[in-house]
């Protein structure tokens, strides 16, 4: 049995390392695996996903996975690990409830119209940030692209974990998806083939043509399957959030309004996206709406 420590795991870049250190040591062994939480304070929804679906990898490779929650001392995280669904799913006895966590989802098989009323009902629907039934659509179908690719492109053998939490005493509202997938970097190499050049083959290059509008390894003559993330991005700037999508060796950041693409050390296979976003009294709509708030 490998045991591997879990402590404090927020949402900075940094925290992605962490996180690939936990896979790396987790793939690299041949043993069952056992997650301990004797110096866990914090663990943010990023996290979560990250470590449920690296159990479901295990165990579709034929490892034992055990979470030991008897070595978590810290209650305000067994408490949000309870009401999220997150505990009761890795053989906790609590939860879940209805709280400020958007409840652990796991979806083996793509279910794009249930994800999306999920995303519509438990992440911006419940009051905690201020957007009209026209935006709210069309950024949940902006975060549903993402899911798609999981399923359409990455091909992810444990299908998509979500979940999220709005931290009150922050104001902050946070979302947080990962698959287990081949990852966007390397799809699009594949589909540019062995004859593209080295310097548009970086991870990097990679996921900045992933996300340029108009761009799709899918080949359906008629059918736009970009990840078309334009509408989610100004949403994320409005509110004074951050949009993290790490995808192998690649990673994508927006803070302060700055975008940044990266080639990573760092890395696991799949993708994990993260959204933070500021809450205030502040109304979001369509600028096609006409309404005196702030207009997209």
């Amino acid at each position: 049995m490998t045991v591997i420590p879990i402590g404090r795991i927020n949402d900075d870049p940094g925290d992605f390392q962490v996180l690939c250190g936990i896979w790396k040591t987790a793939m690299s062994s041949e043993d069952d695996i056992a997650f301990e939480f004797h110096y866990c304070d914090f663990l943010r929804p990023n996290a979560l996903v990250f470590l449920g679906g690296l159990a479901r990898v295990l165990q579709l490779r034929g490892r034992m996975v055990d979470f030991r929650w008897q070595t978590l001392q810290n209650n305000w995280v067994q408490t949000n690990l309870a009401q999220s669904g997150f505990l009761y799913e890795f053989g906790g006895q609590e939860g879940p409830w209805k709280g400020n966590s958007i409840p652990f989802r796991v979806d083996g098989q793509q279910n794009a119209a249930a994800f999306q009323h999920y995303l519509g009902e438990y992440w911006l629907g419940r009051g905690w940030i201020g957007v009209s039934a026209g935006l709210r659509d069309q950024i949940v179908s902006r975060v549903a692209e993402l899911y798609m690719n999981a399923f359409q492109h990455s091909r992810s053998p444990i299908g998509v974990m979500v979940c999220g939490q709005y931290f009150k005493n922050r104001n902050e509202l946070t979302l947080a998806l990962a698959d287990f997938g081949v990852g966007i970097p390397s799809n699009v190499r594949v589909f540019r083939g062995p004859g593209a050049a080295a310097e548009t083959n970086s991870a990097a290059a990679c996921m900045q043509w992933a996300f340029a509008r108009g761009n799709s390894t899918a080949q359906t003559p008629g059918i736009s399957r970009g990840i078309g993330l334009d509408i989610l991005r100004e949403f994320v700037q409005a509110a004074r959030g951050s949009l993290d999508i790490y995808s192998h060796d690649g990673g994508y950041r927006l803070v302060d309004k700055q975008e940044t693409f990266a080639t990573l050390r760092a890395h696991f296979e799949g993708t994990l996206v993260n959204i933070r976003l500021q809450c205030d009294d502040t109304y979001y709509v369509l600028a096609s709406e006409n309404v005196s708030v702030v207009p997209f």
